[in-house]
């Protein structure tokens, strides 16, 4: 079981908790193992919309395998006795994010977020991201850390940081998603009905959520199949009787949806596990055989054809 701790500081902003922890829940009604956690340092915390929320101030007992989460908060506030841009994060608190991620564990930040990861000591020689009203700031206040723009999440070493409010449902996906495979990310992102979107660092274009943005049930239960065994031959019939439509109407409703054939699609998934094999020192053959193809004459061919013809 994964626990996913958000610590809640004043004044947070209701998406940057309310995306990720949408994300886990549905993950967890999807069956994947997790448990959500709230804590903060009162129990009642304000929020930048005015809608009050309350948390355990004892924390959860965390290990390696589990998520610690800093949602962002409103970076300039009338409110008196709240400085801002400063989170009322004390330095107990920050110590204990930094023993989190020292014992081998993960921490994440919403847009604001990211400045409680530096007074935590977890940006310094790092890359990472916050809102873009806020890169200057966090460049001058943390020049050890490399801030990345025009981003929407950077991982760099367990740290993972977002750019803010809505982009915290794309960093929690990609968290998905990496602990359990792009399509599992899909398929939460289905339930939520947004966006599959990876726009994030190196895996940023994934075939397996970017063509996902879209609502056709046949064509998501035939991706699932192909998703789930693009290594092996999928005839037409078999996605058509998964999809739960004709042979004729899956491929209108695959093209319409996706752009692409059933074919295509699978193909693009190869490629792309493929491409991933080989820039780890795999061979162009080994790699082939290890997405499918029987050598690798179907894969030179995919590699060096032009930008955009699988589509």
């Amino acid at each position: 079981m994964t626990r996913v701790a958000f610590l809640l500081v004043p004044y947070l902003h209701l998406l940057d908790l309310a995306g990720p922890a949408q994300v886990f829940s549905t993950a967890a009604d999807e069956g994947l193992p997790y448990r959500l956690d709230y804590v903060a340092e009162r129990e009642g915390v304000p929020t930048a919309q005015g809608v009050p929320l309350r948390a355990g101030t004892e924390w959860p007992e965390l290990g390696p395998d589990d998520l610690l989460l800093v949602p962002g908060w409103r970076w300039h506030t009338d409110v008196p006795g709240h400085t801002a841009g400063h989170p009322k994060i004390s330095a107990a608190v920050a110590r204990r994010v930094a023993a989190h991620h020292a014992a081998g564990g993960t921490v994440a930040s919403v847009c604001a977020g990211a400045f409680a990861l530096g007074r935590a000591g977890l940006l310094d020689g790092r890359r990472c991201t916050t809102h873009h009203h806020l890169q200057d700031d966090l460049a001058r206040r943390h020049p050890r850390a490399t801030v990345v723009r025009d981003v929407l999440y950077v991982e760099d070493d367990r740290v993972v940081t977002s750019a803010g409010i809505a982009s915290g449902i794309d960093l929690a996906l990609h968290l998905v998603a990496t602990r359990h495979g792009p399509g599992a990310a899909a398929r939460v992102a289905r339930t939520m009905v947004v966006y599959a979107r990876r726009n994030g660092d190196e895996p940023q274009a994934s075939a397996l959520l970017r063509h996902r943005a879209h609502l056709s049930d046949a064509v998501h239960r035939a991706q699932d199949l192909i998703d789930a065994h693009y290594t092996r031959p999928l005839p037409l019939a078999e996605l058509a009787g998964a999809a739960g439509v004709g042979e004729r109407t899956l491929t209108r409703r695959f093209v319409a949806a996706t752009g692409r054939t059933p074919l295509r699609y699978q193909q693009e998934l190869r490629l792309e596990r493929a491409e991933h094999l080989i820039s780890r020192g795999a061979t162009v053959e080994s790699a082939a055989r290890a997405v499918g193809f029987r050598d690798a004459r179907m894969l030179r061919r995919l590699r060096s054809a032009p930008k955009g013809l699988l589509a």
